[in-house]
């Protein structure tokens, strides 16, 4: 099986590419959906959680995401604290989805996180995979998908790591600027994956 690790900073895309890729019966595990789900079924991340935060971090069976956002924000120690404790327990479901794949015949499958690298996922992954946009086309998208101010997205982009340092680490980068056509990026990189794999 070919495990590829999807990235890209804030509107660039990343999404979208997905979706292609689903679109190709390429399945596409979301780290984002999917840590938000193990935070409330994990057990071993709801008792670290309460360890940490107090059993106020839990409402009704479901997030306190007021606290724990004000707590994640506060400082980088505390981001940190909240990663080590999430992060683990998600590239752990992911593989174990792989290998239910792996066992059902899949041969290719993908992970996307915006965090790829800084979390760590891709060494969970073979081949890594950014979409790059200009920035004031991320910021133009992120203003109208999300309802948000420039000063916000800028923000949000700083917080994040820098595309030419995503791009640096990257196996392969995809361009989306609206000018380079997205899917025939995405055949040419899957065709020469596969070509090597047949070797």
């Amino acid at each position: 099986m070919i495990k590829l690790g999807i990235t890209g900073g804030i509107g660039s895309g990343k999404s979208y590419l997905s979706r292609l890729l689903k679109e190709q019966d390429i399945p596409v595990y979301d780290t984002d959906q999917e840590a938000k789900r193990l935070m409330i079924t994990d057990g071993i991340i709801r008792k670290s959680l309460i360890n940490l935060l107090g059993t106020s971090v839990y409402q009704n069976d479901t997030l306190n995401k007021t606290l724990l956002s004000e707590y994640i924000f506060s400082n980088e120690d505390h981001t940190r604290r909240i990663n080590a404790i999430v992060h683990p327990r998600v590239k752990s479901d992911f593989l174990q989805w792989a290998s239910n794949l792996s066992q059902k015949g899949k041969k290719i499958i993908a992970l996307e996180s915006a965090i790829l690298f800084e979390s760590g996922f891709d060494n969970a992954v073979d081949y890594t995979i950014t979409v790059s946009a200009p920035i004031n086309l991320r910021i133009q998208r992120t203003i109208q998908r999300d309802q948000t101010t420039e000063v916000q997205v800028r923000r949000r982009i700083q917080a994040q790591m820098t595309e030419e340092e995503r791009n640096k680490r990257a196996n392969f980068i995809i361009i989306n600027d609206e000018k380079h056509d997205l899917y025939s990026q995405m055949s040419n990189i899957l065709s020469l994956i596969k070509r090597k794999h047949a070797e």
